[in-house]
């Protein structure tokens, strides 16, 4: 039983960073999934993949983890790398780049 400690990115259906600053524990999947022959389902019988956990700090979740006797992972999240970027940049009189329509 080995979980899994995260802190979600955000969607790439979302502008804002809502529920990325939470940590999650989830379980690592410990049973190969099976496919129904007749209808195509995918089906596991390893319900402990259901559970997700959320903690407000990577600290509550490895106490919760260590309480509960849990062998866990942390995966760091990586942060965004953001270039700022300024419309007014475009009209500078010493621009690097030159105007072009």
């Amino acid at each position: 039983m080995v979980a899994k400690i995260y802190r979600p990115a955000k969607s790439a259906m979302q502008s804002g960073k809502a529920k990325t600053h939470l940590w999650v524990l989830e379980f690592d999947q410990e049973q190969p999934r099976r496919i129904d022959p007749i209808l195509g389902y995918t089906s596991s019988a390893d319900m402990k993949q259901q559970v997700r956990l959320n903690f407000e700090t990577q600290e509550q979740a490895e106490a919760y983890a260590k309480r509960e006797g849990i062998e866990y992972r942390v995966v760091l999240p990586k942060e965004a790398a953001r270039q700022v970027v300024s419309y007014t940049d475009n009209f500078r009189f010493n621009r690097l780049q030159p105007w072009t329509h």
